[in-house]
């Protein structure tokens, strides 16, 4: 799957956000390392801690299918700035795919890729927990 391809999963996925608080509607699609794709969209909350990212959303759908190896995850927003995970989407990420590739993308089509590494260096995670 090319780059193009995940990122147009994220935009259609866009569409379907629920998002009458911000405005600000987010479409996420994620790659599985068998090459399935699984997308998410953001859905608010009235009480704004129960929202639910794009990104978490698409995680969501592809563990509960039975995936847990991800290759990588589009992140598009209808934005002029390049749409990136917020902190706890990047927690939730490494869960599963350490250094994920994340692709940001803003609504001319335009992204830039980063691995979640970059993003969230010093990620806490089943080390310390044991």
């Amino acid at each position: 799957m090319t780059d193009r391809q995940l990122i147009d999963y994220a935009k259609e996925a866009s569409v379907n956000a629920y998002a009458p608080y911000s405005r600000f509607s987010v479409g996420a699609a994620i790659e599985c390392s068998d090459g399935s794709v699984y997308t998410g969209c953001n859905v608010e909350n009235a009480a704004l801690g129960c929202t639910i990212c794009a990104e978490r959303g698409a995680v969501c759908k592809a563990i509960s299918a039975g995936h847990r190896n991800f290759r990588r995850i589009a992140v598009y927003a209808d934005s002029r700035d390049y749409c990136v995970p917020c902190g706890t989407c990047r927690q939730v990420l490494s869960e599963f795919a350490p250094d994920i590739e994340i692709l940001c993308v803003r609504s001319d089509g335009r992204y830039v890729s980063y691995r979640l590494s970059e993003l969230l260096p010093l990620t806490f995670n089943s080390d310390f927990l044991n």
